[in-house]
């Protein structure tokens, strides 16, 4: 099922999700969200959900890239379910890049974020996730898990200057270097 997107302004977003219990990964109304939330990511044509998002305040998050139209030139991001995720950086290097967000529709901002982060988390059937994401797919992971914290990409900017709506981000921003890196982050971080 498709489920309504929260919007910036609705309390769900900022607030700190809970986490999921193990024992009820297994449950049919968990596991009929987590598919309701990659329909849903699908037909909005995210790259990731986190539950905040649809106005369930609990630690979980999907992502995916496949062939996606508006990221045709990234690198593949396999379906993953992040349950109660954590997400350390491997580093202090960070890459400035643009983001836009599907409950802060219309807009898109250059954003700060670590290039690789080590995550770990539970996986759909409840099995342990621990892997390195680097890039794109580093920042996906940041990006659904500030969700789960109560942020939106807003927040890390550090720059509102860069804020665009969409139309105008395609005619003038586009023309720009995308990505810039900028050291460390640590009096950014939040």
């Amino acid at each position: 099922m498709i489920l309504k997107v929260s919007r910036l302004g609705n309390p769900v977003l900022r607030g700190v999700a809970r986490e999921v219990a193990p024992q009820k990964i297994g449950d049919r109304d968990f596991q009929r969200l987590l598919d309701d939330m990659v329909e849903t990511m699908h037909e909005y044509e995210g790259v990731g959900l986190a539950a905040p998002q649809i106005h369930v305040p609990l630690r979980v998050a999907v992502l995916e890239v496949a062939q996606h139209p508006r990221y045709p030139e990234m690198a593949p991001i396999p379906l993953t379910y992040l349950i109660n995720p954590v997400v350390t950086p491997v580093d202090e290097h960070t890459i400035e890049d643009w983001e836009g967000c599907l409950s802060v529709p219309e807009l898109r901002g250059l954003v700060p974020r670590y290039k690789s982060v080590r995550v770990s988390a539970l996986g759909r059937e409840g099995d342990k996730l621990d892997f390195v994401a680097t890039d794109f797919h580093a920042r996906v992971v940041q990006h659904e898990t500030d969700h789960l914290n109560g942020m939106v990409y807003l927040d890390r900017m550090k720059d509102l200057r860069s804020l665009s709506y969409l139309l105008e981000w395609h005619r003038y921003a586009l023309s720009e270097p995308p990505a810039r890196k900028t050291g460390s982050t640590k009096a950014g971080r939040r």
